[in-house]
């Protein structure tokens, strides 16, 4: 799965290999940081304030920092979702439930609309496109023949 036109976009690009590639503005340690935590973090229970005291700021000090480099919590949380829902579409197909908990959304309805606007496409039809495509390469390939 390719990342979205809307991530490619975005001022702030990430995940491991992104944090290491240059980008349209260098981002302050503490933005790093903070992406660095949701990447790997638990996302039903990383909120703001928690991810600040790990990085032993205050709430506010790590908002005015996020802000200072025109982003904000939200903004970075969102961005991590969709990076690891693709990664996770990519290694195997996983029900929207089940994604919608990985990803610490509290209702799977909100992890649809999030999904639709990440993706142009409802779950359900980027499932049937994922699906489609999966069989074309699989018809691709030449048959399998043990030597």
């Amino acid at each position: 799965m390719e990342l979205s036109p809307a991530v490619s976009r975005t001022a702030v690009e990430f995940p491991q290999a992104a944090l290491d590639k240059p980008r349209h503005h260098a981002l302050s340690r503490t933005t790093d940081q903070v992406l660095r935590i949701l990447l790997r973090g638990d996302l039903s229970r990383l909120r703001a304030d928690a991810v600040a005291e790990t990085l032993g700021i205050s709430g506010t000090t790590l908002r005015r920092r996020l802000r200072a480099d025109h982003t904000s919590y939200q903004f970075l949380l969102d961005r991590a979702r969709q990076y690891r829902c693709e990664r996770r579409l990519r290694e195997q197909w996983v029900p929207g439930k089940c994604l919608a908990d990985e990803l610490g959304y509290n209702e799977v309805n909100s992890f649809y609309r999030a999904f639709r606007r990440w993706t142009g496409l409802g779950f359900n039809d980027y499932k049937q496109r994922h699906s489609a495509q999966m069989c074309a390469a699989a018809e691709q390939r030449p048959p399998y023949s043990p030597q």
